[in-house]
């Protein structure tokens, strides 16, 4: 029988990824757990969601995020504390330090709101990659799940699901559709992960069709 896998996730926003992988857990789905929430946002739904179901939560501060030996220690001290297994990047937007990146290979997870590698990098963020995916006249975009590594969005890709763009695609409406595919594809591979079904040294990228 293989362990449950301790689970931290990061986030700066209002936690719809953070909130997905917990039902997942929850449900049965995922066989880990969630051992703590990382945000540099303190009024945050992400931290709000963590306060009602009593995940602990710890906050990083922008003095914290300006230093990088602060930043790299204070990630180090608190993944070790909680015996983290897997990190999670659930809309956290903030660069991992190179050591932590370095000491948590090929587990630490990030999901785009793209197909990587188009529309990808620093910048490229929530209703932004919508709105220049829409004004590059693309028939298709969804998401993205992939390893981190130290370029933003640009670690192997693990899997991806498209979602088609109608002629009369808005930012908005584009956006939703990704948001609910990234609902179901960032568990999926999570789910994978903490059973050992994924080889971290045989990555293929694949677009992974997500049955409901």
């Amino acid at each position: 029988m293989i362990n449950k896998k301790n689970i931290t996730i990061m986030a700066s926003g209002n936690g719809s990824n953070f909130i997905s992988i917990y039902n997942a857990i929850k449900n049965g789905i995922i066989n880990g757990r969630i051992n703590l929430l990382i945000s540099n946002k303190k009024r945050s739904g992400a931290v709000k969601f963590a306060e009602e179901k009593n995940i602990y939560t710890k906050f990083l501060s922008k003095k914290i995020i300006d230093s990088r030996k602060d930043y790299a220690n204070f990630l180090e001290i608190n993944l070790k504390q909680f015996e983290t297994d897997l990190i999670i990047l659930a809309g956290y937007l903030k660069m991992i330090p190179k050591e932590i990146i370095i000491m948590y290979k090929n587990r630490i997870l990030n999901i785009h709101p793209s197909l990587l590698p188009k529309f990808g990098g620093k910048g490229f963020y929530g209703m932004k990659v919508h709105e220049k995916v829409i004004s590059s006249n693309e028939k298709v975009s969804g998401a993205t799940v992939h390893f981190v590594d130290e370029i933003y969005d640009n670690g192997p890709i693990i899997a991806q699901q498209k979602v088609n763009i109608s002629p009369n695609e808005t930012p908005l409406t584009l956006s939703k559709k990704v948001l609910d595919v990234e609902h179901k594809l960032f568990p999926h591979v999570i789910k994978k992960i903490c059973e050992d079904e994924i080889n971290f040294n045989k990555i293929k990228p694949k677009i992974e069709e997500i049955r409901k």
